[in-house]
């Protein structure tokens, strides 16, 4: 996908983030909410989650998206060890499974899915892997179990943004998600926190702009700074 050169992927992800698949709060087909207020939540959430999975029993590539998105596990399990391919299936934008799991914080779906061999690295059309996907949302452990498996901490979307930039750009929220996917990230020996989105723009003066986390930042070139050259 072409971007013109004053494209904002940013601004479009802070704008339009409802847009965004979110894992089980998302748009996707089969959220939780598309049947309206239950009595008995979580009896009938189950009920739910059948028949969903019922009416998708004959399109397996698309359960198992479902699946990963709403955290359902023994349905991933059952569909991998029928069809282990089915872990790289993609939707209309190339979302895998991994990334809806990713997007949602489910870190079991995500561990059943690589366990399967689902690959650490896809791409979206817009060039997102589910690193990104995980940090955008700050879901750590997600995006601990990535990194173990060898996901690429410094992916650029077509944007230039690297999961560092998407982790950076909640600073005006203090959820501690977002702060401990930052120390995550800032932690990786791998690391490049200097590369700049297509605007310009690295993460640490995104950090800056937005909020309270930059001393994150600070403290990792304090440490630089003293470490000796090559």
């Amino acid at each position: 996908m072409e971007f013109p050169d004053d494209f904002n992927q940013l601004e479009l992800v802070n704008t339009h983030g409802k847009l965004i698949p979110r894992g089980s709060c998302g748009l996707w087909t089969g959220s939780e909410d598309e049947d309206g207020p239950v009595e008995d939540e979580e009896a009938q959430s189950e009920e739910r989650y059948l028949r969903k999975e019922e009416s998708l029993r004959d399109r397996p590539a698309e359960l198992v998206l479902w699946a990963a998105q709403n955290n359902r596990v023994s349905t991933i399990l059952r569909l991998l060890s029928a069809e282990a391919s089915l872990a790289h299936s993609s939707d209309e934008d190339a979302y895998t499974p991994l990334h809806r799991a990713a997007y949602g914080g489910h870190a079991d779906a995500a561990a059943s899915l690589l366990a399967a061999g689902s690959r650490v690295n896809p791409r979206t059309v817009d060039g997102w892997t589910p690193l990104h996907s995980a940090c955008r949302w700050g879901h750590v452990a997600v995006a601990t179990l990535l990194l173990h498996h060898g996901a690429d901490v410094n992916a650029q979307t077509d944007g230039g943004l690297t999961p560092l930039h998407l982790a950076a750009s909640h600073g005006s929220s203090r959820k501690a998600g977002w702060r401990h996917t930052l120390e995550l990230l800032l932690s990786q020996r791998h690391l490049r926190a200097g590369l700049g989105s297509d605007g310009g723009e690295r993460a640490g003066e995104l950090a800056r702009r937005c909020g309270p986390y930059h001393f994150l930042f600070e403290m990792v070139e304090d440490c630089a700074s003293v470490l000796p050259g090559p």
